[in-house]
């Protein structure tokens, strides 16, 4: 009798177990349409500034491409979708560095010189390219 019982109880926690699971991937499935907030670079002021909205789809920076003109200042901001280590935002080459704690802290500056830079988070974990032509 004492074999019974212990055989009931290792179904109910296999069975918890896939119900965890399913919730779990049920969760990031449903929930991944409402991270895509990113937004590709906006021109604001007649051009003076190249506004970018960084969002976070598929464990990623989104757009993770980004094209800006050389010589014209930059604002780089991260949307409410973005969370963890992704909210410390660098991009190493230019010797940026920033935790953008909320919504409206931003990253301004004007590249220089045009080129390929690599974006990433402060453990590398998400990444992206910024473009200067």
């Amino acid at each position: 009798m004492k074999r019974d019982n212990i055989e009931i109880n290792k179904s109910m926690v296999y069975g918890l177990g896939v119900v965890i699971l399913i919730m779990a991937i049920g969760y990031f499935v449903l929930n991944q349409d409402n991270q895509v907030n990113g937004n590709v670079v906006e021109q604001i002021n007649e051009g003076e500034i190249q506004k970018v909205v960084i969002g976070m789809k598929n464990y990623n920076y989104y757009p993770n491409t980004i094209t800006v003109e050389v010589g014209k200042p930059v604002s780089i901001s991260l949307d409410k979708s973005v969370s963890g280590c992704f909210r410390d935002f660098t991009i190493k080459e230019l010797g940026i560095r920033k935790y953008l704690r909320k919504e409206d802290d931003t990253i301004e500056f004007v590249p220089s010189k045009p080129g390929t830079y690599r974006f990433a988070c402060s453990m590398g974990m998400g990444t992206g390219t910024l473009i200067v032509k």
